[in-house]
């Protein structure tokens, strides 16, 4: 049984989750995709009419754009935004990305072109993503023991991978009655009043703070922690075995954020409703992959990291690998299922590589530390850009899915022999 942790450690975590709740925008992108994406009627660069006059219809290439730019501008911030953290707490960088993200949607609504959604919700909103996912989690995570840790991050991050859950129906609701500006401006003012909120809760532990730990029969005194520094961690192969394994991870459930919506409306043909309301396969998505991030960090406590790496990489390879033929035969039930189990694995992957990134080098230094590993999550955005090219080209998914499928399964192999990294010697 586990010692009470203190209470200020759960506010913590609770704002971190709220933190996420804004930040995680970008899971619901496939609901502004649809509405941009060229259609027989409407070729690229089209003009809209009605509550969307002003912008323009994009090729299903140009509308992954902006999300992959978010992306990879959001895994190269996590590095200052983890420096931030580590040196002077968690509300700067928080404060920071909620008006940075504010700011990017806000842009992206008024400019009502393809340029300002790269340069508003790509550049602008995926610093503050950034900036601001770097600070949430490690501050959560050194007010608790590492008997905890799996379950920690997955509760913090929990609350970006279940923002779909919320913000795909309202984004749904916000276009059809206000238009896509409306719907930009109006989150972007929303979020930052509740970052910013969040961030004045969120604070790191005194220094010299001790996180209690399991309770024991005998008073054993605790192991020392090994913190390593970021330029310790670049010195190992570990280091790039874990960006491989975040990018693995990361790929296939990027690649079904960005087309759920589309996918549910070809796989539902016959079924109207379905056809109209593709916001439904995200949001479902996104409480899977909330979901996976707090039972997977769970369970990863108690089987091992890389185990639970295995087991979640493998159901989703072969899902992956199904998912053509499912869509095929039109069979809606059956690919809420493996969309389902593919967002686990993809939710699961975001909390176990920042626990293994604690359990390899330490929670000392783990926002720079963790900001590094997490730039194979920015990598792998690749796969669904590479996806939208390939679907103007041949107007299948086929080929992309096959392919983050296989990804996938050669990651799971790495996860089976990566071992934690020795040092000649300590640094306390």
């Amino acid at each position: 049984m586990s010692a009470p942790s203190p209470a200020r450690g759960w506010l913590v975590v609770a704002a971190g989750m709220a933190v996420n709740l804004c930040l995680g925008i970008l899971y619901a992108w496939s609901v502004w995709k649809a509405s941009l994406i060229a259609t027989p009627d409407a070729p690229p660069g089209t003009a809209m009419t009605g509550t969307n006059a002003g912008w323009s219809h994009l090729s299903d290439a140009d509308a992954t754009w902006a999300y992959a730019v978010c992306g990879l501008t959001f895994a190269l911030f996590m590095v200052p935004g983890g420096r931030l953290q580590d040196r002077y707490g968690p509300r700067l960088g928080v404060t920071l990305g909620g008006l940075f993200l504010a700011a990017g949607c806000i842009l992206s609504g008024l400019l009502q072109s393809y340029l300002g959604l790269i340069l508003g919700f790509g550049v602008l909103g995926g610093i503050g993503m950034g900036l601001g996912y770097a600070a949430a989690t490690p501050a959560a995570v050194k007010w608790f023991g590492p008997h905890r840790r799996g379950l920690i991050v997955g509760l913090v991050v929990g609350g970006y991978g279940g923002a779909a859950i919320y913000i795909a129906p309202l984004a749904k609701y916000l276009i059809t009655e206000f238009g896509l500006t409306g719907s930009f401006v109006g989150l972007g003012c929303l979020f930052a009043v509740v970052v910013v909120l969040a961030g004045f809760v969120l604070k790191s532990p005194p220094p010299g703070y001790m996180p209690p730990g399991p309770k024991i029969a005998s008073a054993t005194p605790a192991a020392p922690v090994d913190n390593r520094t970021p330029r310790e961690m670049l010195g190992t192969r570990q280091y790039f075995a874990l960006v491989a394994l975040m990018f693995g991870a990361a790929q296939s459930g990027l690649l079904l954020i960005a087309n759920a919506a589309p996918l549910l409306a070809k796989a539902a043909k016959g079924y109207p409703f379905l056809e109209q309301n593709g916001w439904l396969l995200a949001a479902f998505g996104g409480i899977v992959n909330a979901l996976g991030r707090v039972g997977t960090g769970f369970y990863s406590d108690r089987v091992g990291r890389t185990n639970a790496y295995a087991l979640n990489g493998v159901a989703a390879a072969l899902c992956l690998a199904a998912m053509p033929a499912i869509i095929a035969a039109n069979n809606v039930v059956l690919l809420f299922v493996v969309v389902g189990i593919a967002y686990w694995q993809y939710g699961g992957g975001l909390s176990l590589l920042p626990a293994l990134t604690a359990d390899f080098y330490g929670p000392k230094n783990m926002g720079t530390n963790y900001g590094l590993v997490f730039l194979g999550w920015g990598l792998a955005f690749l796969v669904p850009l590479s996806a939208g090219y390939i679907k103007d080209l041949t107007g299948r998914d086929d080929t992309a899915l096959y392919l983050s499928a296989a990804i996938l399964a050669a990651c799971v192999v790495l996860a089976k022999l990566v071992k934690k990294p020795t040092f000649a010697k300590e640094t306390p």
